[in-house]
């Protein structure tokens, strides 16, 4: 037995190799590789691996230590960093896609409680998948990508009420009285673990952090005990692995927690989406032919239309909303996970286990082009998105650029890097003029008496509107190589005399703006990495300069402390 699982594991690492590496020659997303290579080997195809069963242990490993990965960037503090709008927009996309996706399922003849299972699926949006391919893109920290993040942070929530739920069904023949019991021993588990993780694993950590080694046998261990504890519990082996990973991120090593499991997680991403396509099976597919293209259709096209009006009502760009939007275009793992609980409580079928998995195929292989793409997506589609800056645009009619001031210096992003650019021309008595599309960071700068503009970089309409043909410097912050080529390109083509400031994240690129006439190239790793030097080189060995210069950076933190712009 323990051979045939052997060869059966080895001939899908093998078969994984040689399609991603197929797929990595064609430069298309990887997890496409991972869901195709699991078709294949698969009963749907070939049946190398006649057993999937044997697989169910070490997928719920797997499972289990991808939710801890994300419980490690789920901080309870950082729903509070991304402000308001992810949880205003959270809320109103939770309930109209479970609203609508209930109307749609009922269209299409599924009962009552296949019709709940399926609407609660297509809700929540895959926290792997847009972590990776987000991340891949180096768009994390974009306003865009902090939005998301802040969306699937409440989408988890609402996941682990879910799968709360589905499990008060057992053990009690009144769902109330099942719900109120599995509640109270969740809050009740959730609550210790919460006040271990705040006031007890810290200190715990700064000792066993004092070895690599154990820090990472320490975090697998503190997983599976959790994870085991839920379940004794009998509640949500999931849940328990997300709690786990919440608890540690609380921690001031959980940025060494996550490099040390990286290589784990990176093969269970493989391995869960391989599993995901084995289990497909297209026998009776045909029945469902008609539901399976509406409801992908609306996880792909009304999904992020929903995230869109709702960003747009809140005063956001279309392309905020529209890039939000269209990283939330698929379904979640925790969708297959909620299915799953369904089937063996015996309220829906394989079928529908088997329609909501081929629903996560087709949106996921389909949404991961779309995010890879977004760029050139909004650039066909943005003079059909207007609607939904109609509401943004009269909350910000006082940010309307006054075309009779002439400005020496233009901020395109009032970031970290545009923080410091901003404090050099008022010590300079230079007037400016910031240009950003976060709307808080708008009206943050307004009260503070900054002159600034409302509006996308890449929007042609508010370019034309900007004097850059009087601006004597012209300084791009924006991290999206794209952003910095249009707005390079178009301030050339208005003033070639004006210096031009880009920002690049790699050599390549830096290049790249300097080969079409970037007067210079910002690179904050490198620029980090060459001011300490030059500490290095003049301070050597004084350990007095050097605290010196560290009561001068205090004083500086402190100074943008009190700016208060939230990045």
């Amino acid at each position: 037995m323990t051979g045939d699982i052997f060869i059966e594991l080895s001939l899908i690492i093998i078969a994984g190799v040689f399609v991603s590496g197929i797929f990595s020659i064609l430069k298309q997303p990887s997890i496409i590789g991972y869901i195709l290579t699991g078709i294949l080997v698969g009963p749907a195809v070939f049946n190398l691996v006649p057993s999937p069963d044997s697989h169910t242990t070490l997928a719920t490993l797997g499972v289990s230590i991808l939710l801890f990965m994300v419980g490690l960037h789920l901080n309870p503090q950082s729903l509070k960093e991304v402000g308001k709008v992810a949880t205003i927009t959270g809320i109103f996309q939770v309930m109209s896609t479970i609203g609508l996706g209930l109307l749609i399922s009922n269209l299409f003849g599924f009962s009552l409680i296949q019709a709940s299972y399926i609407a609660v699926g297509i809700t929540f949006s895959s926290t792997i998948i847009i972590m990776k391919l987000v991340s891949d893109k180096d768009e994390l920290d974009s306003l865009y990508g902090r939005i998301s993040i802040g969306i699937l942070i409440f989408q988890d929530i609402i996941a682990m009420l879910a799968l709360l739920l589905v499990a008060s069904f057992t053990g009690s023949s009144n769902w109330i009285i099942g719900f109120s019991e599995v509640a109270l021993q969740a809050v009740g588990l959730i609550t210790l673990f919460f006040f271990i993780g705040k006031y007890f694993l810290p200190k715990l950590m700064s000792y066993i952090a004092k070895s690599q080694e154990y820090l990472l046998f320490f975090s697998i261990g503190w997983l599976l005990a959790i994870a085991v504890t839920f379940h004794f519990f009998n509640l949500s082996i999931e849940v328990g692995a997300l709690m786990a990973g919440i608890t540690l991120s609380m921690s001031p090593f959980k940025q060494e927690i996550s490099s040390k499991m990286k290589i784990l997680r990176d093969f269970f991403v493989f391995l869960f989406f391989v599993v995901l396509g084995e289990q497909i099976t297209f026998g009776s597919v045909a029945n469902y032919i008609w539901p399976l293209i509406g409801i992908s259709l609306f996880v792909l096209i009304v999904k992020p239309l929903l995230i869109m009006g709702s960003l747009g009502a809140l005063g956001y760009r279309k392309r905020t909303s529209f890039f939000t939007g269209v990283s939330m275009a698929q379904i979640s793992e925790f969708s297959l996970i909620l299915a799953g609980a369904g089937l063996a409580l015996g309220h829906i079928s394989s079928d529908i286990v088997s329609f909501l998995t081929i629903i996560g195929l087709i949106t996921i292989a389909i949404s991961s082009y779309m995010i890879m793409h977004t760029n050139k997506l909004y650039n066909f589609l943005s003079p059909f998105l207007n609607i939904f800056e109609k509401k943004a645009k009269t909350k910000f009619e006082h940010e309307n650029i006054n075309r009779k001031n002439v400005y020496d210096a233009i901020i395109f992003g009032s970031d970290r890097t545009g923080f410091e650019i901003m404090d050099a021309f008022k010590k300079k008595k230079n007037k400016f003029l910031v240009v950003d599309f976060n709307p808080d960071i708008i009206n943050d700068l307004r009260k503070k008496g900054i002159n600034c503009a409302y509006g996308d970089a890449e929007d042609m309409e508010l370019l034309s509107e900007l004097k850059l043909d009087k601006a004597k410097i012209v300084v791009i912050t924006f991290p999206s190589m794209d952003t910095n080529l249009l707005l390079l390109k178009t301030a050339l083509n208005r003033n070639k005399n004006a210096i031009i400031i880009c920002t690049a994240q790699q050599s390549a690129e830096a290049l790249n703006l300097y080969e079409r006439g970037a007067s210079y190239v910002i690179m904050p790793h490198h620029i980090s990495g060459r001011h300490t030097s030059l500490m290095i080189q003049e301070h050597g060995f004084n350990s007095k300069k050097f605290i010196t210069e560290k009561n001068k950076h205090i004083k500086h933190l402190k100074k943008r402390q009190n700016f208060d712009i939230k990045n």
